[in-house]
């Protein structure tokens, strides 16, 4: 019966996540900062991860799929088939100046699935947002000297799309202590960008400027993790990742058009390669503290280096249209985060207080994101808090996850955004290798 349940619930994501081209359509996340390069980098790992402040390069855990390091996936009961399915809900409100406008949108989180290979050794595949674009703005100018010549000159601004990563990963662990993984990624998506200029008075044409994104990029990601004992129910993890930068290629389409009450004409029309732009490497450090399988605590630090990725010089890549003319300025930055969490079971096997069996955590973060805006650093901090409830048999359970944050300033004419997310994960895990024995 489980098995039939478990099928048809990834048969079901499946299904939803063959429609990522269609997903490019839509608002995956919506932010004003998501104008620049490939948009904004969703935060990692599924809805386990979020829940504690985005943690897990030290995490491991036989109860859940850890894809923060690959050399977690061995943590696990070695006769278990697990997967993880999870759904995000974003809810924003932006402040510029007195300005104020809200913005809610919903889409899928992870489809990863994990399985043992051979005696320490386990693999996982899955599927998750790198990127979202989504944004629109407008306005009007106000130079009485323009107005009076052209009449109303309005200028529009809208983007959408997002950059998915599909990953293949194994791991394996020597001496029951020291854990080794790789992962092979392929990035790829499509983003559109789409800026308007247009006239009150018919004499005038308008113009449409816009670019089409067509994404791929293969990348490499590696893990390591050791683990300690100390004393007979306690140890401490410490772990490290590395993923490599990923050169960009596919298509870039460019084009500007004049665009009035009897014709349209071509005006700038390109297609080609992205050239130089690439998705910078990552480097992450983590430690966990693990108390009789009943309690853990774990810090992660993170650093990408972007200021040599090309973003800001290939057209498609760099922001506003006309970077300058009254529109800010956006540019490559080290991006940095700091992350803690904590999680704590009562008492995992009470069969009496079902609230005893369920895991509870907590977690704050600290980031630096990936550009600057007029020279200013974007920051972003958070707390978050969660809790999976258990569903018989084995480690069955959904996760509920809440994020609640701020990011940005509104100082210096800056957007700031502060934000209340969800995340649900669906844990699914059963033993699908073990040998039946008949008398």
């Amino acid at each position: 019966m489980l098995r039939r349940t478990f099928s048809k619930l990834v048969l079901s994501a499946i299904l939803a996540l063959s429609g990522v081209g269609l997903a490019a359509q839509t608002y995956g996340s919506y932010t004003p900062y998501s104008i620049f390069g490939v948009g904004d980098i969703a935060t990692p790992g599924n809805a386990y991860n979020k829940s504690m402040g985005g943690v897990g390069i030290a995490g491991r855990s036989n109860r859940f799929i850890n894809p923060r390091n690959p050399a977690a996936v061995t943590a696990r009961d070695s006769l278990a088939f697990m997967a993880d399915f999870s759904l995000l809900q974003d809810n924003k409100i932006f402040r510029q100046g007195d300005l104020r406008s809200a913005s809610n949108t919903f889409n899928i989180s992870n489809l990863i699935i994990s399985f043992p290979i051979w005696r320490s050794s386990a693999m996982m595949v899955g599927i998750q947002p790198y990127s979202s674009t989504g944004y629109g703005y407008g306005y009007s100018f106000a130079d009485p000297e323009i107005i009076g010549r052209t009449g109303n000159v309005s200028y529009t601004a809208s983007g959408r799309g997002s950059i998915y990563q599909a990953f293949i990963g194994g791991g394996v662990t020597f001496w029951k202590r020291f854990s080794l993984g790789a992962e092979f990624i392929f990035h790829f998506g499509r983003i559109e960008k789409t800026f308007l200029e247009t006239f009150s008075n018919n004499s005038y044409n308008g113009a449409s400027n816009g670019h089409i994104l067509q994404l791929t990029a293969p990348a490499g990601k590696f893990g390591i993790q050791y683990e300690q004992p100390v004393g007979t129910r306690s140890s401490i993890i410490v772990g490290g990742t590395y993923k490599t930068a990923a050169q960009l290629s596919g298509e870039v389409e460019s084009y500007r058009y004049s665009t009035g009450s009897v014709m349209t004409d071509t005006l700038y029309h390109k297609k080609g390669v992205p050239g130089n732009v690439r998705l910078a490497s990552e480097i992450g450090a983590g430690i966990s503290y693990n108390f009789s399988n009943r309690m853990s605590v774990e810090f992660n630090y993170t650093r990408s280096d972007w200021s040599g990725c090309g973003l800001e010089s290939r057209e498609g890549f760099t922001g506003n249209l006309a970077p300058g003319a009254g529109l800010s300025v956006f540019g490559p930055a080290l991006s940095e985060s700091y992350r803690a969490g904590f999680e704590i079971t009562p008492n995992r096997n009470d069969i009496r207080y079902y609230f005893n069996r369920v895991s509870y955590r907590a977690g704050l973060y600290y980031k630096t994101d990936y550009f600057t805006v007029d020279g200013n650093h974007v920051n972003a901090y958070g707390i978050t808090l969660g809790a999976t409830l258990p569903i018989p048999p084995g480690h069955n359970g959904i996760t509920l996850g809440m994020d609640f944050g701020q990011r940005g300033s509104i100082k210096d004419n800056m957007i700031r955004e502060t934000y209340f997310n969800f995340s649900i994960g669906f844990n699914m895990f059963d033993i699908w290798f073990q040998k039946h024995q008949y008398q």
